[in-house]
């Protein structure tokens, strides 16, 4: 049989995941999963896999921009009609297969990151606030946002800076159970497009490789 012949064969395959977004997919999952359940000891620990989270977040907004053709944002964020007619099909099971992201699984990807993003950098300003050097570290027009936010929400009988820590922390744990929200949708996501399609998708993830 020649190599040509192979090449056209239903079970070759076709890299489609580059080295750098696997290892940024499963990091992200295993620091993720860490910073998560280590949230309520606020512990040191929980303070550095913040910033690995974040680290790796925009790493991969970088990525997204100068890494290979999947790893492009170009590649697959799509149109809204695009996504809503994606949407739709996907809900009769009867949608075209994508080699990369799909137009649900680019929003997908892009609503993480900035669920991610916005959980890490919350946690930041919250960890700021409590060591009470967040002025020092701030520009003053960020100081004065923040303080006057955390007033506004603070209850009229106290408005001490306690208030304005409870209401950050408040924010980061929305964020933080947003995240795991849409983390739980994607494996759902996941397992139904694998399905529909027959493939198995983690493998993909963790190879690199799709079927053509």
């Amino acid at each position: 049989m020649s190599s040509n012949s192979f090449e056209k064969t239903p079970t070759s395959e076709v890299q489609v995941w580059d080295p750098v977004v696997r290892i940024f997919h499963w990091s992200l999952v295993a620091a993720f999963t860490v910073a998560y359940l280590s949230g309520e000891d606020e512990s040191r620990l929980h303070e550095l896999i913040g910033y690995v989270v974040i680290g790796l977040v925009l790493f991969r907004i970088v990525w997204g921009f100068v890494g290979t053709k999947y790893a492009r944002f170009s590649d697959f964020v799509y149109r809204p009609a695009t996504v809503m007619g994606y949407a739709k099909d996907f809900l009769w099971g009867k949608t075209k297969r994508y080699l990369g992201h799909n137009p649900l699984g680019g929003m997908m990807v892009l609503a993480l990151l900035a669920s991610l993003l916005a959980t890490g950098v919350t946690g930041y300003l919250l960890q700021e606030a409590e060591e009470g050097s967040m002025a020092l570290t701030m520009p003053a027009s960020m100081t004065n946002t923040v303080s006057f936010v955390s007033n506004a929400f603070a209850d009229d009988d106290d408005n001490e800076h306690g208030d304005g820590d409870e209401f950050l922390k408040e924010i980061h744990e929305l964020f933080a159970n947003f995240t795991l929200l849409l983390v739980i949708v994607h494996i759902v996501g996941v397992i139904a497009g694998g399905l529909m399609h027959r493939e198995n998708l983690v493998r993909a993830m963790i190879t690199g490789r799709k079927r053509i």
